[in-house]
């Protein structure tokens, strides 16, 4: 008698068990980049985008953009017909919007693994990790500085993640490396750990072409001269300025034919005025004037027009996230750069908060959700974000990645096909039924509602039984898992060789430096 109701256990968990295998199957495999079907959310009208447009010209020819300590700059762009007096350039009215014309409205990043390259532009949207942390954080060790296992670690949750299309650039400063150096590990990480697109180096204009000159082992010198395989962040200066660091790595990228996401980083109040269209006016003249400049290096560069604009508390002068008026500034940037026919990089998962709490969800969301309803194509900071950016969180990587998935599901929108319509449901089922086992819902049970990796929806009694444990130490386990099942892709073992040759020839041809 109590045999028959243990062996029903055992098939029901090994039936729990196998459907368990199944999903975890299925969920390292990479899902593509997003094709959103929802409508885009504005903000502004023709007239408020108009003003803003006037404003930004005005801004650029009365007060001027600087660009710092880069003298070839200052003679393209004086060559291309702006008034350069020192290190400040006007550019007449107009001018701008001639030389970014020249600009693609979308690109392909190619990645190693063809199946996993990626569409920037139009209708597309592609998540890339956090960027330049020099601190990580998980539940065990708290914070502390981030070292190139660290770095590593965030490149193999990366490629884990179904959600995360892209390997990210700056995942965490790996502090254990000498300055001049690391740039080459974290760039062969992404190589050689992932196979997907990754970002490259601009700490100085020779670590960018050391980033090009790997690209060229990996991809073929001929094929990057028609192709891009490497999408990296250029920062504008802040308000109004342009330095050599930033003018000198976008110089190389762009002369062979690499993507730059120009980006004005703004905390409005400080870096901008506090209002969202003085900012949002800031934002345009800074990304023409950017953009301007790669485009007199070569006529076609691919690039992106970004931003980062969050908010500053008055009180404490510290960054906030997650505010309607970012929210607002995220939308109207969205517009300016449709109206410019390029690319468009925002938003994230950010947040203030020291911990994966209460707060790192809300904020993080309220940039998420903005984000994608504003129609951006590329975003960095997607997942892992943490202390305003100062740290990269382990536990906060994988709740992140959740919310993407989720995001994936809300921007395919409505499925009004015939499966979606479900009137063969309402034809089986008579009214005062139910719907739990009708043909219809048995044959979409699997797919019909996104399937939270973090989120606890049992009992009251199962969740204690199993710990009581919150959202981040569910995430705890889970980012040990992913690393702990972790399968390296594969790589050509010469072009493998020559990478590491490279790297050693480079190390060795310059003494370690701190700064």
């Amino acid at each position: 008698m109590n045999d028959m109701p243990e062996a029903g256990g055992r098939e029901q968990r090994r039936g729990r068990e196998a459907r368990r295998a199944a999903r975890s199957a299925r969920s390292a495999v990479s899902v593509p980049y997003i094709t959103r079907n929802l409508p885009i959310t504005e903000v502004l009208s023709e007239e408020g985008l108009s003003i803003i447009e006037h404003n930004a010209e005005t801004l650029m020819e009365e007060i001027g953009i600087e660009f710092r300590d880069y003298p070839s700059a200052l003679e393209r762009l004086r060559g291309a017909g702006c008034d350069v007096r020192g290190e400040r350039v006007h550019f007449p009215r107009g001018l701008a919007r001639q030389l970014v014309a020249t600009v693609p409205s979308d690109y392909v990043q190619h990645a190693r693994n063809p199946q996993r390259s990626v569409h920037i532009g139009g209708r597309d949207t592609v998540f890339a990790p956090v960027y330049g942390s020099p601190f990580v954080h998980d539940l065990d060790q708290g914070r502390r500085y981030g070292t190139i296992e660290d770095f590593r670690n965030f490149v193999k949750l990366a490629y884990q993640s179904p959600y995360m299309h892209h390997s990210g650039g700056t995942v965490c400063e790996p502090v254990d490396l000498p300055v001049n150096k690391r740039h080459l590990d974290m760039v062969y990480a992404h190589m050689r750990y992932s196979d997907k697109p990754f970002m490259g180096s601009v700490t100085h204009p020779d670590r960018a072409q050391d980033t090009v000159s790997m690209a060229e082992i990996l991809f073929g010198k001929d094929f990057i001269q028609s192709n891009t395989v490497v999408t990296s962040l250029i920062n504008a200066n802040s308000p109004m300025v342009w330095d050599a660091t930033m003018l000198g790595a976008a110089e190389v990228y762009a002369r062979n034919n690499q993507a730059c996401i120009i980006t004005p980083f703004i905390l409005s109040g400080a870096m901008s005025p506090v209002t969202v269209a003085g900012t949002l006016t800031q934002v345009l003249a800074e990304v023409l004037a950017g953009v301007s400049f790669l485009q007199l290096v070569r006529p076609g560069a691919p690039a992106i027009f970004g931003t980062f604009v969050s908010t500053l508390s008055m009180q404490s002068g510290a960054p906030t996230f997650g505010t309607p008026e970012a929210a607002l500034a995220i939308y109207g940037a969205a517009q300016l750069a449709r109206r410019y026919r390029m690319p468009f990089r925002t938003g994230g998962s950010l947040c203030a908060s020291k911990v994966p709490d209460a707060q790192a969800a809300y904020e993080s969301a309220q940039t998420l959700i903005p984000t994608v309803h504003a129609g951006a194509n590329f975003v960095l900071h997607a997942a892992g974000w943490m202390e305003g950016g100062l740290a990269s969180s382990y536990e906060k990587f994988v709740m992140d990645c959740d919310q993407l998935g989720m995001m994936h599901v809300l921007a395919r929108g409505i499925d009004l096909s015939e499966n979606g319509q479900g009137m063969a449901a309402f034809r089986e089922v008579p009214p005062g039924g139910h719907f739990l086992g009708c043909g219809h819902t048995q044959a979409n049970f699997e797919t019909a509602f996104y399937r939270s990796s973090v989120a606890d929806n049992n009992s009251v009694e199962q969740w204690m039984a199993e710990g009581s444990k919150d959202a981040a130490q569910r995430a705890n386990g889970l980012w040990k898992k992913m690393l702990a099942d972790y399968v390296a892709p594969d790589i050509d073992p010469g072009i493998d060789e020559a990478l590491n040759d490279f790297m050693a020839r480079r190390k060795a041809s310059m003494p370690d430096a701190t700064h």
